[in-house]
């Protein structure tokens, strides 16, 4: 199926399932392990890059008051790397680790998810609406390693921190800072 991207006459989903199509009729093999981050993101950064896909936006966001973020495949595949590196050097994360991530949908939302899939980091996203109650359960049930959550909430999250055992590490999205806290954009 082909369909228009902002005037675009490209197709979309027919790359993605020519792919897969063989391994659906057991033509190919399926790879022992698949990485979406490695997988698909980067193999269209590649194209992109090569020149062999058009550099149509991987990512983009606008908000209520109009700003705007928007990233290409090889941008977010290369922030994605830095941003696993974060969760996986200044977090102490490893594969297979927990972690909370209570923001808002921001940019960097998406991409600590990315990255989480990266790295292997199990990623247990929460609204932004989360009381001190969901969220000391969330910890605790999950035995999360590392929580994310934005500077506006970081007050609220933190009432319910001490009484979490396996938190290693905290780290925040926005520009404030936070005693006790690592700053994602800074590290990123």
């Amino acid at each position: 199926p082909s369909r228009s991207f902002h005037g675009n006459s490209r197709l979309l989903t027919s790359q993605i399932v020519s792919y897969y199509e063989p391994i659906n009729q057991c033509q190919k093999e399926l790879p022992e392990y698949f990485n979406f981050a490695s997988d698909v993101l980067d193999e269209w950064a590649r194209l992109e890059k090569d020149g062999r896909k058009p550099a149509n936006p991987a990512f983009w966001w606008v908000n209520d008051e109009g700003e705007e973020v928007k990233w290409s495949f090889e941008e977010l595949g290369s922030l994605s790397r830095k941003a696993a590196n974060v969760l996986s050097g200044a977090c102490g994360l490893q594969r297979g680790d927990r972690v909370i991530a209570v923001l808002p949908r921001v940019p960097d939302w998406w991409l600590l998810n990315v990255a989480c899939m990266r790295a292997g980091i199990v990623l247990i996203p929460g609204t932004s609406q989360l009381t001190a109650k969901d969220i000391s359960y969330r910890l605790q049930a999950s035995k999360a390693k590392c929580i994310i959550t934005s500077d506006t909430l970081a007050p609220a999250v933190e009432s319910v921190l001490p009484g979490s055992q396996f938190l290693k590490s905290k780290l925040l999205v926005g520009q404030g800072s936070r005693h006790g806290w690592l700053n994602f954009k800074e590290l990123l």
